[in-house]
């Protein structure tokens, strides 16, 4: 994977002083509590408490949100990323629910990316995105490590009796969750040469206090140790950075927050996965799926 400063190119251009201050009113406005209450079968210390009525955004929805332009209502052409990035977001989601966890890693202790994938609960999540791919997970044997998990829901393999493993069509899914949750709308858009499906926003409160939940967590609630934040915003933090998407949620900062911002996520992103999954409190799927795609 790509460092954080090449992923920073072709991304959106830094907004003006003006845009910024309108950006912070209406950060102001839509300002509230996380996103998350805890769910039923979650790990509990995973989400966000006191919440129970704002609206829940899994971590592929979240990611999607920051990638989606507001008004056009798709996600950048250029952006070849967000795919795979967003199949991460799956496991790491099924982590934290306790669907998944990595084999035991045994006497020779083996890496995180060598570690296999395995069925911990295959009890429903309710969501039909997360339970098609919960259901593959279960049903592979043998299992596959993270790596070939994030390949295979993608689509990314050259053997074609693996094919089936494909979750097709998720953008647009997540989008038409988005869209069932009131975050979003659907409009047709014509291209010239086609029509498109968008879903332009229409909750800007939702996406502001999520945009503000991945800026606190690097600036006002930066905390300078990964194992006392709150798992869900870390996973979000290196998964949107995947997915090259990070840097929409820090745009609308000036300049000194913005660095400030930039130079912890990169600190984030120096740690050694292997050795951050041997610590107390800790989830071993999500520094798996970190150390796949920062490898």
């Amino acid at each position: 994977m790509s460092t954080l400063a090449q992923r920073s190119s072709g991304l959106v251009q830094r907004r003006t002083e003006a845009s910024r201050s309108a950006a912070a009113a209406d950060r102001e406005r839509g300002s509230g509590d996380e996103d998350y209450e805890p769910r039923r079968g979650d790990e509990p210390d995973d989400d966000d408490s006191g919440d129970s009525k704002e609206t829940r955004l899994t971590l592929m929805e979240e990611v999607l949100l920051l990638g989606l332009k507001d008004r056009e209502g798709y996600t950048s052409f250029w952006n070849d990323c967000i795919s795979s990035g967003l199949r991460g977001c799956m496991l790491i989601e099924l982590a934290l629910r306790g669907r998944l966890q990595l084999e035991a890693c045994g006497m020779r202790r083996k890496s995180l990316l060598a570690r296999k994938v395995i069925c911990k609960s295959d009890a429903p999540t309710g969501d039909v995105l997360l339970d098609e791919a919960l259901k593959h997970i279960k049903d592979t044997q043998p299992p596959e490590t993270v790596q070939s998990w994030v390949e295979l829901l993608s689509g990314e393999t050259w053997n074609p009796l693996k094919l089936h493993y494909q979750l097709r069509n998720v953008r647009e899914r997540l989008a038409k969750n988005l869209v069932e949750k009131g975050v979003l709308t659907t409009e047709k858009q014509n291209f010239l040469l086609f029509d498109m499906t968008t879903h332009p926003l229409t909750n800007n409160n939702i996406k502001q206090r999520l945009i503000k939940k991945v800026q606190e967590a690097v600036l006002d609630k930066w905390v300078n140790d990964p194992h006392r934040m709150d798992k869900r915003v870390l996973a979000l933090i290196f998964l949107a950075h995947s997915s090259d998407v990070l840097e929409n949620a820090f745009a609308p900062l000036l300049d000194d927050q913005y660095d400030l911002a930039m130079k912890r996520v990169r600190q984030l992103l120096d740690l050694e996965p292997e050795g951050e999954s041997l610590k107390t409190n800790t989830n071993e799927l999500l520094w798996a799926v970190v150390a796949a795609f920062t490898k």
